[in-house]
């Protein structure tokens, strides 16, 4: 029998804590360096445990945070690490997000869209999802990212890599 870590949250938490850190604190840094208003909403898609929007939303208290995950048992984990309710933790795939057409001003996906079933639907759901003018930023590898690349080509206004230790993709939508 194997045993898969996406379904021991508390065990992925720890190594991603350890592993990711850097790249959390950067994700969490480049968006509350937003000029985003009060109330802004701000979506983090493959969230696993929560710990982006748990920090997202201490930095930025005036916004409303949001984190998605396929895993129900990640959505628990990350509701138990959030005892005042201050993110709202929500089952669902990226392909067919949960959320009304124009709901989120930012979205940012961390090392999760490597593993995305259909990533073109995948980015035809966070265009659907994002506000006009909004912004998607996909952290992945390198060689992961290609797919999400040629499939916003088609539905963003603006696609913009940006190579460092990770690539990143910044998609505009249309205003």
């Amino acid at each position: 029998m194997q045993v898969h870590i996406f379904s021991h949250a508390d065990t992925y938490d720890r190594h991603a804590g350890r592993l990711g850190a850097r790249l959390y604190a950067r994700v969490v840094e480049d968006a509350a360096a937003e000029d985003l208003p009060d109330g802004a909403r701000v979506l983090d898609v493959g969230t696993g445990p929560g710990r982006i929007p748990r920090a997202l939303k201490a930095k930025r208290p005036e916004w409303t945070v949001d984190g998605v995950d396929i895993e129900p048992k990640m959505i628990e984990y990350a509701r138990g690490r959030d005892p005042e309710n201050r993110v709202t933790f929500t089952v669902g795939d990226v392909a067919a997000l949960p959320y009304p057409d124009a709901s989120f001003d930012l979205i940012v996906s961390s090392i999760s869209q490597h593993h995305w079933a259909d990533v073109e639907g995948g980015v035809r759901d966070l265009r659907r999802v994002i506000r006009p003018g909004g912004q998607v930023w996909i952290y992945d590898a390198r060689f992961a990212l290609g797919k999400a690349l040629r499939a916003a080509q088609k539905s963003f206004d603006s696609v913009r890599k940006e190579r460092k230790s990770l690539l990143i993709a910044r998609l505009t939508a249309r205003a």
